[in-house]
């Protein structure tokens, strides 16, 4: 089969596309004929070596986490998936003809292949990230680096609760994010100032998507470090903040996802698609970041 693998540590350049054997499921898991695979921030990073430390690889490795297709081989102990459906979710090495997926969820009829790649990771972050940091319905959230695909979960996750949030992005995908449902606002010199003008009672928790370095302010605009939790800045521990992992039960938040979608009030656009071909550039336009909705590939 063909997959996107990389033998060395480094920039998109190190990316290849060439033939493998096809990965075979374990107990517990499903093999898909994979249509299409999301494009995540913590792709790149581990590719580049940024994550070597908290999620250390044996090379060479396959990239990406997310995918959605359909199932063609299911292991030892698996009940209610089959051969023959469609499904979208997470494994390893997903930027491939076939993928081993070990959490997943049936896919809506109506949902693309292409959409339900770029749900899993987003998903299941936003899921954790709101419950870990405590929000409560009628409380007010900030969301730093709120247009991009974990972005878009926590907005309208969070709206759904009965969460107010502010959400952080560039000007051209201000009114992106006021179409999910948040007050936007652009991020950079000035937050604090900017946060307290539209959040005159204060801000109960804030969630930092995109590690640009803002924990300090976050922390000053919660007034507790307890209420701030990153998925993307490590040094946030050193500022009283938390940084939160991928959880064990992500299923469930995936079929949390699919039921949202089939009642119409929870989408995540896809921005750009790549052929399998141009997953280097698919990567390198994720970790330019300002990506209103998500990066997907293209598989068949």
């Amino acid at each position: 089969m063909k997959a996107v693998r990389y033998a060395t540590y480094g920039g998109p350049d190190v990316l290849e596309l060439v033939d493998v054997e096809p990965p075979h499921p374990g107990p517990g898991q499903i093999r898909i004929a994979v249509r299409a695979a999301g494009v995540n921030g913590i792709d790149w990073k581990i590719r580049a070596g940024y994550m070597r430390d908290q999620r250390p690889i044996p090379l060479p490795a396959g990239t990406g986490v997310d995918a959605a297709g359909v199932v063609d081989e299911v292991g030892e102990g698996v009940e209610g998936t089959a051969v023959g459906d469609a499904v979208f979710g997470n494994g390893t090495a997903t930027t491939a003809e076939y993928a081993v997926l070990s959490h997943w969820a049936a896919k809506p009829a109506a949902l693309s292949f292409e959409e339900a790649a770029g749900y899993p990771v987003p998903v299941e972050t936003a899921i954790r990230i709101i419950d870990q940091v405590g929000v409560q319905p009628g409380q007010t959230l900030l969301v730093s680096g709120a247009a991009g695909g974990v972005g878009s979960a926590t907005v309208q996750i969070a709206r759904q609760r009965g969460i107010t949030v502010i959400g952080t992005a560039s000007a051209r995908n201000q009114d992106y994010l006021r179409e999910l449902g948040a007050t936007a606002t652009t991020y950079g010199d000035g937050l604090a100032d900017r946060v307290r003008a539209l959040a005159p009672d204060g801000v109960d928790a804030a969630l930092d998507i995109a590690g640009s370095g803002v924990i300090p302010e976050l922390v000053e605009i919660t007034g507790d470090p307890a209420k701030v939790v990153s998925i993307a800045d490590f040094t946030a521990p050193e500022h009283g903040a938390q940084v939160s992992f991928a959880s064990a039960n992500q299923a469930a938040a995936f079929t949390e996802a699919a039921r949202l979608y089939e009642e119409g009030v929870f989408r995540i656009p896809v921005a750009k698609t790549y052929p399998l071909g141009e997953t280097a550039d698919a990567q390198e336009a994720s970790a330019a970041g300002h990506v209103a909705g998500r990066l997907v590939i293209t598989v068949a």
